[in-house]
């Protein structure tokens, strides 16, 4: 009996596929399809956090009390090779000789500095020497350390490019009541006391400069400069009371609404037909409308004229102690904004700085909810991240610390709302024409600028390292 073997074909003779292709199918399906992604895009926590004032006249004035210059700039350096000069208009950054424009007699102050390279870890002056000379910081990092009421040492911050030390030399002499020590190798530019009292005695308009400086001038002045108001407390009896009045300056400054524009061309076959499933108008007014508000936030850090990074006041910017940043450092920055602070604002590079520095300390900061985010903080004020505060080439930036609101006599943006053919707050897109191509013109504008009411609303931490090892 022989045995039969049935093998059974493949349905498809071997060859053919056994149903529809994916491929195929994708031909009567919908593609399900994102709105255009941009990488521009942040979190813009600044255009979010500042108080935004109304501008209804396109210009707006801060009108303060009237406070005398006090000569707490930095002074600047001209540089041929190796060879250091200071410039003589910045030697009236010196509290001394503010407002003194006698040209020839700063000239020949200036002919008189002498040059010196110090090696890092090297004392410049200690505490209890004569004050002898002037000392102008041209390059490099020099610590101040005093001693303190109970006989320990404290840290009195860091001196850099454009500080000075021993200015009271050229006028009243004295000891110095600190020791400082570069921490860097540094370059200096010093004035002896002799030789500036032999300028002085060729000039009478500098002599009578300094003497008016010394005595304090005609008004006596509060402890953040302004005219003091003449008032009598504690008294008994009847005794007459002081009169006074209220000082203003007399050429307040004013911030104009800055812009930023751009033309927005669509080809109208472009948005005619293919408006689906999402408007192309739309999307490319919604990309262009977020690229202007970034902008607007790089200016409001950046701009010359009227941006945070530009508008601190000297006496308002601090340096790292050591380089990165520090609690110590952001506590000195607290001690410079202690009424009120509002946030910090640092790069987010100078965010892991800090919170490395942290770590090696044991320390651990706390962290704030904001608007549903979840934000570091130090001492209780929130620090936000941005950036547009740039990073040097050295790898060093800045943090911001500042109080806002126009009732705090803080930080506040500025702009003017119920502009025509407005789109956003401050923001206007108008129809501008079609050309003889089709394509439809746009002009989107957005408005702007930024004030710090009173010095003492924004503090600077400069010149932090992000790079330090160890």
């Amino acid at each position: 009996m022989t045995e039969t073997t049935h093998t059974t074909a493949p349905e498809n003779g071997g060859n053919g596929q056994l149903s529809l292709s994916t491929d195929a199918a994708r031909q009567l399906a919908t593609t399900t399809k994102t709105p255009p992604q941009m990488q521009e895009i942040t979190s813009r926590w600044l255009l979010r956090l500042l108080p935004w004032v109304q501008c209804s006249g396109g210009v707006f004035r801060v009108n303060r009390r009237l406070t005398y210059t006090l000569g707490d700039g930095r002074i600047t350096f001209s540089t041929t090779g190796s060879d250091v000069r200071v410039i003589p208009a910045e030697l009236t950054e010196l509290p001394m000789l503010r407002g003194f424009d006698e040209m020839e007699v700063l000239e020949a102050l200036a002919d008189r500095f002498t040059q010196r390279e110090i090696e890092a870890d090297q004392q410049i002056v200690a505490e209890g020497d004569e004050v002898d000379e002037l000392v102008l910081i041209a390059h490099g990092r020099v610590a101040k350390a005093g001693r303190g009421a109970y006989g320990d040492d404290q840290n009195l911050g860091v001196l850099a490019d454009g500080d000075y030390l021993g200015e009271q030399a050229l006028v009243q002499g004295g000891q110095h009541a600190y020791t400082a020590r570069t921490k860097t190798a540094t370059t200096v530019l010093t004035l002896s006391r002799r030789d500036f009292e032999e300028v002085a005695e060729q000039s009478s308009a500098l002599r009578e400069h300094v003497e008016n400086w010394r005595t304090g001038g005609d008004r006596a002045q509060n402890d953040y400069g302004e005219a003091a108001i003449d008032m009598s407390s504690g008294h008994i009896g009847e005794h007459a009371l002081p009169g006074t009045f209220v000082d203003y300056e007399v050429s307040p400054r004013e911030y104009e609404l800055s812009v930023a524009q751009t033309v927005l061309r669509v080809h109208s076959r472009v948005t005619d037909l293919y408006n689906q499933p999402m408007s192309q108008l739309d999307q490319q007014l919604r990309l262009t409308v977020e690229a202007l508000r970034e902008r607007q936030e790089t200016e409001l850090v950046n701009n010359k004229e009227f941006g945070l990074l530009h508008n601190a006041d000297f006496g308002q910017r601090i340096r790292p102690r050591s380089g990165p940043p520090t609690p110590d450092d952001l506590d000195d920055l607290l001690a410079k904004v202690w009424k009120e602070p509002s946030f910090f604002l640092a790069h987010p590079q100078a965010i892991a700085a800090f919170g490395r520095e942290c770590s090696k300390r044991g320390v651990y900061p706390e962290t704030n909810e904001v608007g549903g985010h979840r934000v570091s903080a130090w001492r209780g004020v929130p620090i936000f991240p941005c950036n547009k505060i740039p990073v040097s080439g050295t790898q060093t930036t800045s943090i911001a610390l500042m109080r806002t609101g126009q009732e705090n006599q803080g930080v506040i943006g500025l702009h003017q709302t119920g502009i025509p053919d407005e789109y956003q707050p401050s923001l206007s897109v108008r129809f501008m024409n079609v050309n003889e191509k089709a394509v439809v013109s746009y002009l989107v504008s957005a408005y702007y600028s930024a004030a710090v009411l009173v010095p003492d609303a924004l503090a600077l931490l400069e010149d932090v390292e992000l790079g330090r090892n160890g």
